[in-house]
């Protein structure tokens, strides 16, 4: 009985946490970078790394959404173990391995490297090749992948709300 109450209190957390963390992909796919798009080339990058500074950071709350995002889905899934059983234990299964292989994994991958190298350019210094180069090097890679984790970490969502 007090474990089906702790799980389910996970679970909710959970939810919440992964919920956030898809609006927070969302927002970047459709605010965030459509209106950096707008700016030329080393307004672009400089704009990106203040945002991206903000999160490097450890910018509290969102370190508490991300990590804590993926910590309460485990301990939600490894106790659903003792809790569920059948097809709504599969489907917790599915929606942890979906978030951490299809929006966790490829943040530290493939989008943090990307940022990362963003970061270590000195904006003052970048004549407009150069400017336009790492833009180019950056921004359909990294919208690509934010646009993928931005869907999974969706799908995720959604299937948590169902159980």
């Amino acid at each position: 009985m007090i474990l089906g109450v702790i799980f389910e209190r996970l679970l909710f957390l959970a939810t919440f946490l992964c919920s956030l963390t898809a609006g927070f992909l969302f927002a970047f796919s459709v605010v965030v970078m459509p209106g950096l798009k707008r700016l030329n080339n080393r307004e672009f990058i400089r704009a990106f790394q203040v945002i991206d500074g903000v999160i490097q950071n450890n910018q509290p709350l969102f370190i508490v959404v991300w990590v804590g995002s993926v910590v309460a889905l485990l301990a939600s899934f490894l106790l659903s173990l003792s809790v569920l059983e059948g097809g709504v234990n599969l489907l917790l299964m599915f929606a942890t391995l979906v978030y951490i292989f299809g929006v966790q994994l490829p943040t530290f991958i493939i989008n943090v490297p990307l940022n990362n190298k963003l970061q270590s350019l000195r904006v003052d210094a970048l004549d407009d090749s150069a400017g336009l180069k790492a833009r180019n090097e950056f921004e359909p890679s990294w919208n690509k992948w934010n646009s993928f984790r931005s869907i999974l970490s969706i799908l995720v969502s959604l299937l948590l709300i169902s159980l």
